[in-house]
């Protein structure tokens, strides 16, 4: 066969193989996917067809191995099992009545109970929220349960390590789980690691991505929850990673970036479901079941704030958190708070925050007015003008500070608080928690922390905002279409 024979089989190849691919993309890649982020698969596919294909083989399944799912449904089964019959306190009356269904959903696609009897108070100060925690471990007489993140051993978080460094040397048990590409890549991650070792602590990484031991799952899947346990009568939840709030990388130190979180202690019956999402992410990568911690016997809390908590994640076949939010602002008759970091919503989210506005509820956003990832940032950007012209306000936290908290208050009486951005990663590749409160007194807390914000931010307005560059508004939609590969 002749040099230009063998070129025109060839092309023919080369032309059947990209037939070939888009015809099996347009099969494969819609089922069971958001329409949104369907067609940005397809769109990267049928315009860098190699390319798009080997990143959606990578990063296309936005669910967790198999395996990990059964695990997931295991767990799910044994808390609706164990839980049943329980008496979780006495709940409040007079609930809304959206309420008691929201509750009911949640729990169905995989939430704890409803509990009452329970005592909840905000810690916005964040070096504050790290020496409250460490305090807390101080007082353990059975076992420490530590979930995050990222966990950095520094010089912010010295007193935290050294009281469980004091706990573990008495005999109390540390368990500890952090998030493996999150810290993998961080500084102070050996170190880390080294202390955890050194003081006794039993130590796992959460999604690790290591193919050499067997153990793989998409590589941008995190476990983003935040959370602490003592002895199952106390625990804290929240937006803090527990470290330096700068993160201790240099790009933040040098423009001067500093991070603003929000935590809650608790004490209660809602330990008791706090301390169930630990166990159940300890058994999901260790395989270990830790019988002798009880989950079933609750503790009377301080206050009487009824309490539940909702995981959420792509261990589960719905996305919790978003339903959660999207019911609260549904039900919102009078105003409606969000804290994002990270606001990109779907458009069922989206719509749900505009109709609010359009039935005569106060929306105000809370955003940061410098961001830290730029994909994210401008992706965000871009929803401002449909939110600014639907008539929400947003307000923009003043840099060098980055507002990480993640909150949503509803009217005077309903509140979550969590690690969930309101975003399409913490939607559908993020290990979430959040916590559902119901109470005017936490609320009254919540919307002191949110005045507080107010003070320290700017409000954008649609004036400011239409005299934005062109080039800004190109980066935003670029930003804007890439957020919908999931």
């Amino acid at each position: 066969m002749t040099v230009e024979g063998v070129g025109w089989l060839i092309a023919a190849f080369l032309f059947v193989l990209d037939l070939a691919i888009r015809i099996t993309a347009i099969i494969v890649i819609p089922r069971n996917r958001r329409p949104t982020a369907a067609m940005a698969w397809l769109l990267a596919i049928f315009f860098i067809p190699f390319v798009g294909v080997f990143l959606f083989l990578v990063i296309g399944n936005p669910r967790l191995p198999r395996a990990r799912r059964r695990k997931q449904d295991q767990i799910n089964e044994y808390i609706a099992a164990t839980s049943e019959h329980l008496h979780f306190g006495t709940l409040r009356p007079h609930a809304p009545d959206w309420f008691g269904p929201l509750v009911e959903m949640n729990q169905r696609l995989g939430a704890l109970p409803l509990s009452g009897d329970n005592g909840a108070h905000l810690i916005s100060d964040y070096q504050e929220s790290l020496d409250a925690m460490a305090d807390a471990i101080r007082e353990a007489e059975d076992y420490v349960h530590v979930e995050f993140y990222i966990l950095q051993s520094d010089a912010s978080t010295d007193n935290f390590f050294r009281a469980l460094e004091e706990v573990a040397a008495r005999g109390v048990s540390v368990r500890v789980l952090l998030d493996h590409w999150a810290n993998r890549w961080k500084p102070r991650y050996k170190k880390t690691i080294r202390r955890l070792t050194e003081m006794g602590a039993d130590w796992h990484l959460m999604l690790p991505v290591q193919p050499q031991r067997g153990r793989m799952q998409r590589p941008d899947l995190r476990n983003h929850r935040k959370l602490l346990v003592i002895d199952g009568s106390v625990a804290f939840l929240g937006s803090q990673n527990v470290t330096d709030s700068s993160y201790n990388l240099k790009k933040n130190i040098k423009r001067g970036l500093h991070w603003v979180d929000l935590m809650v202690r608790l004490d209660g019956p809602v330990v008791l479901s706090v301390n169930a999402i630990f166990l159940s992410d300890w058994y999901s990568e260790t395989g270990m079941v830790l019988e002798e911690i009880d989950i079933t016997h609750a503790e009377v809390g301080s206050g009487d704030l009824d309490c539940q908590v909702v995981p959420s994640g792509p261990g589960f076949e719905v996305e919790n958190n978003l339903r959660l939010f999207l019911g609260l602002l549904y039900a919102a008759k009078d105003r409606v708070m969000i804290v994002s970091p990270y606001f990109v919503p779907d458009e069922a989210l989206l719509l749900a925050v505009t109709a609010a506005v359009d039935r005569g509820v106060a929306v105000e956003l809370f955003v940061s007015e410098e961001g830290d990832q730029a994909m994210v940032y401008h992706a965000q950007r871009s929803y401002y003008e449909v939110l600014l012209k639907a008539g929400v306000r947003i307000w923009m936290y003043r840099k060098p500070y980055i507002l990480h908290t993640k909150s949503l208050t509803v009217d005077d009486e309903v509140a979550v608080i969590g690690s969930s951005n309101m975003d399409m990663r913490s939607f559908g590749l993020n290990l979430e928690v959040s916590m559902l409160v119901r109470g005017q007194e936490f609320v009254t807390e919540m919307r002191e922390v949110e005045d507080t914000y107010r003070s320290l931010s700017r409000e954008l307005t649609l004036e400011e905002w239409e005299q934005q560059p062109l080039r800004s508004t190109v980066l935003d939609n670029l930003a804007r279409l890439t957020s919908a590969l999931q």
